[in-house]
C-alpha cells in the first residue's frame, strides 16, 4: 500500500483553543483564500469596494477632462477666430492680456495641475484601505492548481473550460459533464496566467494546454494589450515555445519561436533558441507517423489515482455495487427513545466495509448554524506529517473545530449522533466537532480517518486510535464533491443534511484497510461538512472486542 499512511486530518492547536474558549467574534480571515468558497464569497464585497473606488476615480477623472475639454475649445475658438483674423486684433489691449496671462498662468495650471494626482492618489488610498483583505499570489497559484486538478479527475477538456463548459471528451466530440447556471468564459490573460503556474512548476502537461488556448485568445484579438492583462502573445509564445520543446515537440517549438520572432526580432535568446531547434531537427528529425503526445505527470504517492478519479467520475452511480441484496433501506431508532416518534432514515450503502448513510440527520436550520458558528475560525485544514501537522496539497480545505459548549445545537447533534450509535461521546473519548469548508477544486485524496502509525499526534488524547467516524453533509453541491471509498470500489454522493457512518477498525482494534477513502473535488459548488471523531476507549461496552480480524 503506497498511500501515505500519516494521512490523519488533526489540527491539535485548534481544538486546544477550543478548550479554553468561547466562541466570540474575530474577523474574518482571508489567509489562504482559495481554500474555502465561504472566504471566496467574501471577498466579493471586497470587490465592490474597489469597484465603487473606481466609479468615484472615473467621475472625479471625467470632470478634470471637461474642464481641460472646455480649455481646448475656449483657446481653439480664439486661433480660428480671433488670430486668424486682422492683425489690428493684436492691437487691442484686452485680447493681448488675455493672450499674455492664458500664457504665463492658465497653461501652466492646466499642466502641472495636481487634480490628476489626488484623484489617483484618492483611488489608490481606496486600494490600499482594502489590500489586506485581497487575494495574494499563493491564493492565484491556487486556484489555478485547482482548475488544473478538476481538468485531471473530471478529465474535462480544456477548451470547453476556456468557453465556461465542463466537458469530456467522447471520441472527437465533446459531451457536457454539467451545465451550470452561470458561468463565463476565460480571457486569453486567464488561461495564459494558469499556464504560466503549471509553467513555473515544471508540468509542461498543463502547460501545454493552457498556452496554446491562451496564444489562440491572444490571435483572436490581434495581440491587442489592455492594461488589466499581464500576459501578452508573445510572452505566451515564449512560454509556450518551451513547454513544447519539454515535451519533446522541437517541431512545434520552432514554429512557435519564429513567430515570436516577428514580434521581436531583436530578441538575442529566442534567436539562439531557433539555432538550436533547427540543429535538433537536422541530427533527429521527426518521423512522419509519429505525433506527440502529451503524458500526464505521475503522482508518486497516490497509486490508487485511477480508481479515485473513476469513483469522482462517476459521482456515485455503481449499480453493480448497489445490486447487492443485503443492502437495504429502513426507519431506525437504535432502541433509543429519542428516536421512537421520529426514527431516522437509514440507507445501508456497504457492508464491507459497514457504511451507512442516515438521510436529514440534520435540519437546513442547524446545518446553517453550524456553518455560522465555524466561519470565523476557519483556518487551512493540515495533516499529519510524522508527529507534527502540515499543509498539504492533497488536501484543499478550511476547517475549525467547535466544542459542544459553544452552541445548543453542538450539544443537539452529539446527543443525536449517541442515539443512533451508541457511543460515548463524552471528553476525552471524542474529539470536537470538525467543520470543513472546501475550496476552488478542494478535495481530500485517499486516506485513512485512522492513525496507521504509533507516532501520530491522534495517540496524545491516550484514548486509542479513531474507531468511527460520523461526516455531516452540511450543504448541496451542483457537482462533484462525493465521497469515494477507494478498494470498496464506490463512491456516494453529498446528500444535503444527510450523514455518513462507519467503523475504522476491526473490533479487534487493528485499522481496516476497506475504509480508504477520500474527498472528491468539488466540482461546482459550495461544500460543507462537519466530522465527529470517536475514539476506542469509553466504548468497551458500546462495541465489545473480538478476537476475529474480519469483526
Amino acid at each position: 500500500m503506497s498511500i501515505a499512511l500519516d494521512k490523519i486530518s488533526v489540527d491539535w492547536k485548534l481544538i486546544s483553543v477550543w478548550s479554553v474558549i468561547s466562541l466570540i467574534v474575530v474577523p474574518l480571515s482571508f489567509g489562504e483564500m482559495y481554500t474555502s468558497v465561504r472566504n471566496i464569497q467574501q471577498a466579493i464585497s471586497v470587490e465592490k469596494e474597489l469597484l465603487n473606488n473606481l466609479r468615484t476615480y472615473i467621475e472625479d477623472e471625467t470632470l478634470r477632462l471637461n474642464d481641460i475639454k472646455r480649455f481646448y475649445a475656449k483657446v481653439s475658438s480664439l486661433h480660428s477666430e480671433v488670430y486668424s483674423g486682422p492683425k489690428t486684433a493684436m492691437a487691442n489691449p484686452l485680447v493681448a492680456f488675455t493672450l499674455i496671462k492664458r500664457l504665463q498662468s492658465e497653461w501652466m495650471n492646466i499642466v502641472f495641475s495636481n487634480e490628476a494626482k489626488e484623484n489617483a492618489q484618492a483611488f489608490r488610498a481606496g486600494y490600499e484601505k482594502v489590500e489586506g483583505n485581497l487575494p495574494k499570489f499563493e491564493d492565484l497559484q491556487g486556484a489555478a492548481k485547482g482548475l488544473m486538478r478538476l481538468q485531471d479527475v473530471y478529465a474535462l477538456r480544456v477548451d470547453g473550460l476556456v468557453n465556461g463548459h465542463f466537458q469530456t471528451a467522447s471520441g472527437r466530440n465533446a459531451v457536457d459533464i454539467y451545465r451550470p447556471a452561470v458561468s463565463i468564459p476565460l480571457s486569453g490573460d486567464d488561461c495564459f496566467l494558469v499556464g504560466k503556474v503549471a509553467y513555473e512548476h515544471e508540468d509542461y502537461y498543463h502547460s501545454v494546454q493552457w498556452l496554446e488556448e491562451a496564444a489562440r485568445l491572444f490571435r483572436i484579438s490581434g495581440g491587442q494589450w489592455v492594461p488589466e492583462n499581464e500576459g501578452t502573445l508573445e510572452d505566451t509564445l515564449d512560454h509556450l515555445a518551451f513547454s513544447h520543446f519539454k515535451t519533446g515537440n522541437v517541431s512545434h517549438a520552432l514554429s512557435l519561436s519564429q513567430e515570436l520572432l516577428r514580434y521581436d526580432p531583436a530578441n538575442r535568446r529566442v534567436l539562439r533558441n531557433v539555432e538550436k531547434y533547427e540543429k535538433l531537427l537536422v541530427t533527429s528529425p521527426p518521423q512522419d507517423s509519429t505525433e506527440t503526445v502529451l503524458q500526464r505527470p505521475n503522482a508518486t504517492y497516490l497509486s490508487t489515482r485511477n480508481t479515485y478519479e473513476w469513483l469522482c467520475q462517476t459521482q456515485g452511480s455503481q449499480p453493480k455495487h448497489y445490486e447487492n441484496r443485503r443492502l437495504f433501506c429502513d426507519y431506525f431508532t437504535n432502541g433509543s427513545p429519542s428516536l421512537l416518534l421520529r426514527p431516522m432514515r437509514r440507507e445501508v450503502m456497504s457492508l464491507q466495509p459497514y457504511v451507512v448513510l442516515y438521510h436529514s440527520f440534520v435540519t437546513s436550520g442547524e446545518a446553517e448554524s453550524i456553518r455560522d458558528l465555524a466561519q470565523p475560525w476557519l483556518k487551512r485544514s493540515v495533516v499529519a506529517s510524522g508527529e507534527k501537522q502540515a499543509t498539504a496539497e492533497y488536501r484543499i480545505s478550511k476547517s475549525a473545530w467547535l466544542k459542544e459548549t459553544a452552541h445548543p445545537v453542538i450539544e443537539k447533534v452529539d446527543q443525536r449522533i449517541t442515539a443512533l450509535t451508541g457511543l460515548n461521546l463524552q471528553q476525552p473519548y471524542a474529539e470536537y466537532l470538525q467543520v470543513v469548508n472546501y475550496g476552488i477544486g478542494g478535495h481530500y485524496e485517499p486516506h485513512f480517518d485512522h492513525a496507521t502509525s504509533a507516532s501520530s499526534p491522534l495517540y496524545r488524547l491516550k484514548t486509542g486510535n479513531r474507531v468511527a467516524t460520523f461526516m455531516i453533509y452540511l450543504s448541496s453541491v451542483e457537482a462533484g464533491g462525493s465521497t469515494a471509498f477507494i478498494y470498496a470500489n464506490f463512491s456516494i454522493p453529498v446528500v444535503e443534511n444527510a450523514a455518513l457512518f462507519w467503523w475504522n477498525l476491526h473490533r479487534n482494534g487493528q485499522g481496516n484497510g476497506d475504509t480508504l477513502h477520500a474527498g472528491c473535488p468539488v466540482l461546482v459548488g459550495d461544500k460543507w461538512v462537519a466530522n465527529k471523531w470517536v475514539h476506542e476507549h469509553g466504548q468497551e461496552f458500546q462495541r465489545r472486542c473480538s478476537p476475529n480480524p474480519e469483526e
